[in-house]
């Protein structure tokens, strides 16, 4: 193999916790500096490209500026999602007061972790129920993690995992293909020996047995299973509901069959205003479709994240031609075959060519009868993610303890951070759960970024102008902030991610002072660290 080397910087260009972009040759370095070490990987998230010179450097932590992939600044180690692989990490040398960076000829954008191999003479099984962004992650973490034995993931989808949230966004759109959509390639469950059975559903879970039957009558026997089977699209008890061209959209099968139908009509009808109602309102906009959205709330996400929000995301929908029913319920579908028009609450009615039901999703976990199930059908699990038994859950499926409350979180990322400790876990480690949710919503021009979790807040702190459509959003419950939203202040939620991961959130007097920043308690708070 051979290197290129260069001088990149000197010592004094980075502060304790700063980065800058290089580049050695044609290659594009971050160089970060952690203390009095000064370390080198490559320059972008192996989740979307990001750059990394636009995140953060706090302790060992990379945060991505996009989606809030974490790394670890010493080695390139992958820490939290999105993305799987790791940074590949450079040789750094200092030599006098220059820092000196060298870099193989061939130099990746991307390493994957290290993983065992399989052998063949280890009988134990490690089933995987589901085959979402909790089971990628688990089946990935068992063989980094040691686990030798066979591996097997069962899904109801012809698909191997893939990026979900894209379903209601670019996929749906018809800007992403489908080759683009894999979490991994189809070789890589060859190489690493992970088994998966496609159409194929779980009809019963016998713990006692340690078996799993199939709808097709067949059984398999585990030795230790995890359940991640996500969340099973709500349709309302209302007559018309199967008819022709009513959707609800869950999997990549559902947006191809939705765009596609979206081809040959003009009026769409999207009954509830939930993430996958709202982005499939821009999306099926952008195909050309005339969009109106039917929801019983006065604002769109009101009761997540307050009116004022809510206005502010309706106004936006509606400037780009999208019309609104707040206040107002669908009752009847009705249709000749294809559905026609909607009948709501007052007797009106509506014309429509299709119909997307986003009234939100329930624990698809009907074939669970013998473990302990949170009262909306959640598996509970312990801090390892254990069910007992020799029996896990991940995912939008998973009733697990979050600062003091159990709680259910339907969040792709925090999906697959959880099957990483489980399988993790499934394979003699101990690990917990010590990330901070996250998510992100894209409709129209804007990219919504939410940390923290809370319900039935008791006030809300606002520090910028929502209607400038430029803010932060400070959620508070018990005396405490709990969550943030932020739009256009993507650098600013970095920086609550981490107060939040560590407990060092402002109180909300501090916030409302009208002296307080963000950035200079932030910077106050890694000095006490």
């Amino acid at each position: 193999m051979t290197y290129q080397q260069a001088k990149v910087a000197r010592k004094d260009e980075l502060a304790p916790g700063e980065m800058k972009q290089v580049k050695v040759g044609e290659t594009e370095v971050l160089l970060a500096r952690y203390q009095d070490d000064f370390f080198a990987t490559a320059a972008h998230c192996t989740h979307y490209g990001a750059p990394l010179k636009d995140g953060l450097l706090h302790g060992k932590r990379i945060i991505c500026p996009w989606h809030h992939a974490c790394f670890d600044v010493t080695n390139g180690d992958h820490l939290e999602p999105p993305g799987c692989d790791s940074l590949p990490s450079f040789e750094v040398k200092v030599e006098g007061e220059d820092i000196i960076v060298k870099v193989p000829d061939d130099a990746p954008s991307q390493r994957m972790p290290d993983m065992q191999s399989r052998d063949k003479k280890d009988s134990q099984l490690n089933l995987i129920v589901g085959a979402g962004t909790a089971a990628q992650y688990a089946a990935e973490a068992m063989r980094s993690n040691g686990f030798r034995g066979r591996i097997l993931m069962l899904t109801p989808e012809l698909e191997k995992p893939y990026d979900r949230p894209n379903c209601s966004k670019e996929y749906l759109q018809g800007e992403a293909p489908d080759e683009w959509m894999p979490l991994r390639p189809a070789e890589f469950y060859e190489d690493h020996d992970i088994e998966v059975m496609h159409k194929v559903e779980v009809s019963e879970l016998d713990v006692s047995q340690k078996q799993v039957s199939l709808t097709d009558g067949q059984t398999i026997k585990y030795d230790k299973v995890l359940l991640c089977t996500g969340g099973k699209a709500i349709k309302p008890d209302m007559p018309g509901t199967n008819l022709q061209n009513v959707f609800t959209l869950r999997s990549m099968a559902d947006s191809k069959a939705i765009m596609e139908a979206a081809k040959q009509v003009k009026k769409v009808l999207i009954v509830g205003s939930s993430f996958i109602g709202m982005e499939s309102a821009w999306s099926l906009n952008k195909l050309g479709c005339e969009v109106t959205v039917v929801a019983p709330e006065e604002y769109p996400f009101a009761s997540l994240w307050g009116d004022k929000v809510g206005k502010m995301i309706q106004e936006i929908h509606a400037k780009e031609g999208i019309n609104f029913f707040m206040g107002r319920k669908v009752e009847q579908l009705k249709g000749n075959q294809h559905v026609q028009s909607a009948v709501l609450d007052k007797g009106d009615e509506l014309e429509t060519e299709l119909v997307l039901i986003g009234v939100g999703v329930k624990p698809a976990t009907s074939y669970v009868k013998a473990l302990t199930l949170a009262d909306d059908g959640g598996v509970v699990v312990d801090k390892h993610f254990s069910a007992g038994q020799d029996v896990y859950a991940a995912g939008d499926i998973a009733e697990f303890t979050y600062h003091g409350r159990q709680v259910r979180i339907e969040h792709w990322r925090v999906a697959g951070q959880q099957g990483r400790i489980a399988g993790a876990n499934m394979s003699g480690q101990s690990k917990t759960y010590d990330s901070v949710p996250f998510f992100w919503t894209a409709q129209h021009s804007i990219k919504l970024r939410y940390v923290g979790h809370v319900k039935a807040y008791d006030d809300i702190i606002f520090d910028g102008k929502v209607e400038e459509q430029e803010f932060l959003a400070y959620y508070v419950k018990e005396g405490d902030v709990k969550a943030v939203l932020g739009l256009n202040r993507d650098g600013d939620m970095l920086m609550v991610e981490e107060l939040l991961r560590l407990k060092k959130m402002p109180s909300p007097s501090e916030i409302k002072s009208s002296e307080f920043k963000l950035k200079q308690y932030f910077n106050a708070q890694k000095q006490l660290s």
